[in-house]
């Protein structure tokens, strides 16, 4: 991002925008350390019922990076994120798109 974004009204930049409101919107929260944050991308409407159960649950290896989906996130929650220093993120293909916060077993 820019900063001409504020302003200028890219459809990537309004995405962008309209996250972080939804966000903040539903109160998420993100403990600083012991998350687990797993990313569900939605499949393509055109893919095969076929393909679409193939890739269920799988990896997914495509943009969005899982850092600019964490970093996405985490700027929408704090103004500084400095304090959060354990994170573990998935990203993985769903019929629906979504994000699940967990918070993380310790080995203790």
């Amino acid at each position: 991002m820019t900063r001409a974004d504020k302003w200028k009204k890219r459809p990537a930049t309004a995405r962008y925008w309209a996250f972080k409101n939804e966000v903040k919107l539903r109160g998420i929260n993100v403990p600083e350390m012991g998350t687990h944050i797993t990313f569900i991308m939605p499949m393509p409407a055109s893919w095969s019922k076929k393909k679409r159960a193939e890739h269920l649950g799988e990896a997914h290896q495509q943009k969005p990076d899982v850092d600019n989906l964490t970093k996405a996130l985490l700027d929408a929650i704090y103004e500084d994120d400095a304090h959060v220093w354990d994170i573990r993120t998935t990203k993985i293909w769903g019929e629906v798109g979504r994000i699940i916060i967990e918070g993380m077993e310790s080995n203790e």
